[in-house]
């Protein structure tokens, strides 16, 4: 079975590109630098930073959908990042390294399904869950440290 992971539109983070720490604090944004690899994992390249780059930590909402499912919360971004990741029946290395939660939804935005699963496995789970006519699309959330990672829709 096909399926497409796809890091986010950087066009709603660019307005912050460059912004000074005061301007981005109104914003409750918050400009860091990476000290360790892996740690700082960018949401539209589907990278984790190297030591030293520059990203900013920000809230996202990631579920819009008018649902009890409707959900936000903190994500890195890199400052700059201009293109998004899209990976075609792959699974990004920053996913297949970390402990992931996985999550099925209906074209309602209603949760139809969910699991953790090490990142190395995370392709039969997406197979596993896109068995079901019923699953629009996945969310995958870091299971530690971390929150909604990237969204997979079929192929």
């Amino acid at each position: 079975m096909s399926y497409v992971i796809t890091g986010l539109d950087p066009a709603p983070f660019q307005r912050f590109y460059g912004l000074s720490d005061e301007a981005l604090a109104a914003e409750q944004v918050v400009r860091m630098t990476a000290d360790s690899k892996p740690g700082f994992p960018c949401r539209v390249t589907l990278e984790d930073a190297e030591p030293g780059e520059v990203l900013l930590l920000l809230n996202y909402e990631h579920l819009p959908d008018a649902s009890p499912y409707r959900s936000r919360h903190a994500i890195f971004v890199r400052e700059g990042a201009e293109t998004p990741a899209l990976y075609i029946d792959e699974i990004p290395e920053q996913l297949a390294t970390r402990l992931l939660s996985v999550r099925a939804f209906d074209r309602y935005a209603m949760m139809t399904n969910a699991d953790v699963v090490e990142g190395n496995a995370l392709e039969p789970l997406i197979e596993t869950m896109f068995t079901d006519p019923a699953v629009a699309f996945l969310h995958v959330h870091n299971a530690r440290p971390g929150c909604f990672a990237a969204r997979v829709d079929r192929g």
